[in-house]
Order: structure tokens, then C-alpha cells, then sequence
């Protein structure tokens, strides 16, 4: 499986957040504009810029005790409020094994 960080090109076509998943309980998180996670959408730093997105997601991964499986995910900003972009996000559910898997994520490492 490639690193994000491995990726050379990360092209993103509108406002985007870094995501992953929280190391004890795997509950969805988002990066924060003050170098943190949080488990509110709105809480979560916005990239508008490859570059950006590409400095976010690699302060993001370095921070390995916190989370897992860090990634750009596209989001909507409608009216002030912060809203998934993609169909993974949109779906609502947090901390499932269905929802790891829809992601996939393997967390064969992580004992909760």
C-alpha cells in the first residue's frame, strides 16, 4: 500500500480536509488549524491548494500516536457550515467495522 506521503501528484479541485481515525477507538477526526484533532467537521483546518493540502497531510501522518490512516478528503462549504464531500463521509457513521471497511482501513495493529 503507497504512503500518502509516497504520492507525488495530490491535485485537489475545491476545499479540502485531512481526516483519520482516532488510535483508541477509531472514531473518524479531522486536523485542526492549531496542529490538533477534533471529531467535529467544523473544528477542521481548510486546504484550498495542493500544497497546502500536501503540508497538512504530512504534519498530519507525523502524528502517528494520535491518529491513523490520515488522507485528504474533499468537503462543501455551504452557507458558513463545513459539509462531507464524498459519499464516505456523508454517510454519518462513526467507530463501526463496517464503516473501517468501506474505508479501508486495517487496524490489525491498534488493541483497543
Amino acid at each position: 500500500m503507497t504512503s500518502p506521503l509516497e504520492q507525488k501528484k495530490i491535485r485537489i479541485t475545491g476545499p479540502s480536509v485531512v481526516t483519520a481515525n482516532r488510535t483508541w477507538d477509531g472514531a473518524v477526526i479531522y486536523r485542526t488549524a492549531q496542529q490538533g484533532w477534533s471529531a467535529e467537521l467544523s473544528n477542521a483546518a481548510i486546504v484550498r491548494t495542493s500544497d497546502d493540502a500536501r503540508a497538512l497531510l504530512a504534519e498530519s501522518v507525523a502524528d502517528d500516536v494520535g491518529a491513523v490512516g490520515a488522507y485528504i478528503a474533499p468537503v462543501e462549504v455551504k452557507d458558513g457550515k463545513i459539509e462531507p464531500g464524498n459519499l464516505a463521509n456523508k454517510s454519518g457513521r462513526k467507530a463501526s467495522p463496517s464503516a473501517f471497511r468501506f474505508r479501508r482501513k486495517v487496524f490489525h495493529h491498534v488493541r483497543l
